[in-house]
């Protein structure tokens, strides 16, 4: 797809104008500038993508609860068939109400984990802006329609099911769409600490759904979905304006990836030297041809790891621009860059360019090592996290004495534990290099924690929150890891040659996956809970051991090279000393 001065989205071309007229002169950096734009904004996209997804958990406890120990209006007729049902919310009155609710949790995340797959596909050959907003506004009218059902008296079972299945195909465009737009602006260094942050986005959102939901719940509960339906269509409109997904469409450098420097390297060119310092100094950026000066030049350049990227487009790689052959070529190109940041790239006008970045197909995808793994991890990993999503409000409300905004609250907790649990997780995968090492002791521990908190979670309100942090931390540790950097380092796999359009499909096929299991969990949940909660916590416990089993050979492999790198290293210092 094309990227052009035309893909500048209006908000930035009013910003830019204004910055040209007020502060001509000014020295800051523009790449620092919109990453930390890309951060903030995709950080709120999908803030408000599970803000406007946690509002029917919190609900479930007012569309079906005992209303023996409520006091009925004036005229309400009680009678021995509803005096337990009176209150509840028709057509979930029934004694199959359990069921019905795990069902409509499942229409919502079926058509969400199908959306998931064919999002992917679509994210890479549409303008990822476009994309996002008109997944966004989507989602919004849809959870509005939700909502507005409490006012017109809607009770139509039908009518439910729709909404939450075009919703949850609507909520599908959020995560190829935000992963891919950050991986394109963002270099490979401490990736795990940086996604590890960034993914605090989930639990931020659901913290907010369940805050808003808890607030309405009780009073007027078709505002829990009116009102986060309302602030992610807002997002959409605002990312319209302001989302610029590619950093060519800006005059910006996409960052290297290393596969296309090791490319670049096989093909006669040593290494791309870049000083970024201070703006407006002069940089040159220099080439190395095949020649007595190339071994000599790459041997004295250093890449600062921090700028290895995530992605680079075809588009700005050696490999795919036609700089000639060696015989063709002088042995040093020198070309100011700030003459290329003044302008977008000359590429962005040769259709040439353009045809060589090619999507990736699915069984390309697959056949990258580790993406079959970490999905089938992810279907488990992500079955025990939205199985607390939609259920742990009903969970607490069931089994203490709280009240259904006291639950929401309550619930929360949960999330804060899953911020921290995110961001763990990416720092010990930063340090030791093994994420599916990272993964499997989180899911080890999570085992007995599990049972522990089924077993003494409602002993007293502190041991609820203590126990509950915890399983938050332990639970979500290894399901932000796996759709967050993980997904990143498998989409940008050098067998893919840096293509810029590889990410989206990765990320699909792998949170796709994840997304099935997440759609299983919740049903199954509405089913068992029947029987006693107690069966559902088994059933938790049985999808980490399997989360597992699924890891063992990776976390084997990484092991390997961990123990071949300290060989390494002693082989090294024996040989200086």
């Amino acid at each position: 797809m094309p990227h052009s001065a035309h893909d500048v989205p209006l908000g930035i071309k009013v910003i830019q104008k204004f910055g040209s007229c007020f502060c001509p002169n000014f020295r800051g950096s523009r790449p620092f500038i919109y990453r930390t734009s890309i951060l903030l904004l995709t950080f709120f996209t999908y803030t408000a993508y599970h803000m406007s997804r946690k509002p029917i958990s919190v609900v479930k406890n007012v569309l079906s609860q005992n209303c023996s120990g409520l006091i009925p209006p004036p005229g309400t007729h009680i009678d021995d068939d509803n005096k337990d049902s009176w209150c509840d919310w028709a057509p979930f009155d029934g004694k199959n109400s359990q069921t019905l609710l795990g069902t409509l949790d499942s229409a919502f995340l079926f058509a969400y984990a199908a959306g998931m797959f064919l999002s992917g596909f679509i994210a890479e050959r549409v303008n990822l802006r476009y994309f996002l907003a008109l997944g966004m506004l989507t989602s919004g009218f849809f959870t509005y329609l939700f909502g507005v059902s409490y006012s017109q008296g809607i009770h139509s079972l039908p009518y439910f099911f729709i909404v939450q299945t075009i919703a949850g195909f609507a909520q599908s465009t959020g995560w190829p769409g935000v992963v891919t737009a950050v991986g394109n602006w963002f270099g490979k260094g401490k990736r795990g600490l940086i996604f590890g942050i960034w993914n605090s986005h989930t639990s931020v959102g659901n913290i907010l759904g369940s805050l808003i939901a808890g607030h309405f719940v009780e009073s007027n509960w078709g505002m829990s979905f009116i009102i986060p339906g309302a602030i992610i269509g807002f997002m959409g409109f605002i990312i319209f304006l302001f989302l610029v997904t590619d950093p060519r469409s800006v005059g910006c450098h996409p960052p290297d990836h290393h596969g296309n420097r090791q490319e670049a390297i096989r093909s006669g060119y040593s290494s791309i030297e870049d000083d970024s310092g201070s703006p407006g100094r002069n940089r040159n950026m220099r080439l190395y041809a095949n020649g007595s000066t190339s071994s000599s030049a790459s041997s004295s350049i250093t890449i600062d790891p921090e700028r290895e990227s995530l992605l680079t487009p075809t588009d700005n790689s050696v490999d795919s621009t036609e700089v000639g052959t060696p015989d063709k070529v002088p042995s040093e190109i020198t070309i100011s860059s700030t003459d290329i940041l003044a302008k977008a790239p000359v590429s962005l006008n040769n259709p040439d360019f353009h045809r060589r970045e090619k999507a990736i197909g699915f069984i390309q995808a697959l056949r990258i090592p580790g993406v079959i793994e970490f999905s089938l991890c992810l279907f488990f990993a992500k079955l025990i996290n939205y199985t607390f999503l939609f259920w742990l409000p009903r969970y607490i409300n069931a089994s203490t004495s709280f009240d259904a905004s006291e639950s929401a609250d309550l619930s929360t907790l949960f999330d804060v534990g899953g911020i921290v649990g995110g961001i763990i997780a990416g720092v010990l995968s930063d340090v030791t290099g093994m994420s599916a090492v990272t993964c499997a002791v989180m899911l080890v521990v999570a085992i007995p924690m599990l049972f522990i908190y089924q077993t003494f979670g409602t002993i007293s309100l502190t041991s609820n929150i203590l126990l509950l942090m915890s399983v938050g931390l332990l639970v979500n540790g290894p399901y932000a890891l796996i759709t967050t950097a993980v997904s990143t380092e498998l989409g940008t796999h050098q067998s893919l040659r840096g293509s810029a359009r590889a990410l989206a499909t990765v990320t699909a096929i792998i949170d796709g996956t994840g997304s099935i299991g997440a759609a299983v969990g919740p049903l199954i949940a509405g089913t068992v809970s029947a029987y006693g909660w107690d069966n559902v916590f088994y059933m938790l416990m049985v999808a980490d051991v399997i989360a597992l089993i699924l890891l063992a050979r990776l976390v084997k492999h990484e092991i390997e090279r961990f123990r071949e790198r300290r060989r390494e290293m002693r082989f090294k210092r024996e040989r200086m000393a």
